[in-house]
């Protein structure tokens, strides 16, 4: 799957959200100032040709779902950044992302705790 551009991303996301969607629903959902439908169906477009999504025809309503699901595409793209900017190594990404992101302590502690659970995971 090809990468999503970000206006594509982030209708997606919303039909992600929905599950199932017509044009109204997602027209719905966008925050003000909201795009032109016309603008919308070309995204639909898009994404259709690439794979993301497809519709069931309801008379002449189309009723959107996602192809693909969240958790893949974003993994997807995330191995291909550390593969083309980390040397494939998932360690530099980390390091990289704990001392660049400027997280809190505390978020550093949650994530601290989600490795230490990985580790137990692995032990077992």
């Amino acid at each position: 799957m090809n990468k999503l551009a970000a206006t594509e991303e982030q209708l997606m996301g919303y039909i992600w959200e929905m599950k199932k969607a017509f044009m109204k629903e997602l027209m719905e959902a966008y925050p003000d100032p909201k795009p032109a439908p016309t603008t919308v169906a070309t995204l639909l477009k898009r994404m259709t040709e690439k794979g993301a999504i497809s519709y069931e025809l309801y008379g002449n309503s189309r009723q959107y779902y996602p192809l693909i699901d969240k958790d893949s595409y974003y993994l997807a793209h995330v191995n291909d950044i550390v593969e083309t900017y980390f040397d494939n190594s998932a360690l530099k990404f980390a390091s990289f992302f704990t001392k660049q992101s400027q997280l809190s302590k505390a978020q550093l502690e949650e994530l601290k705790k989600i490795i230490d659970s990985e580790i137990k995971s692995k032990e077992t």
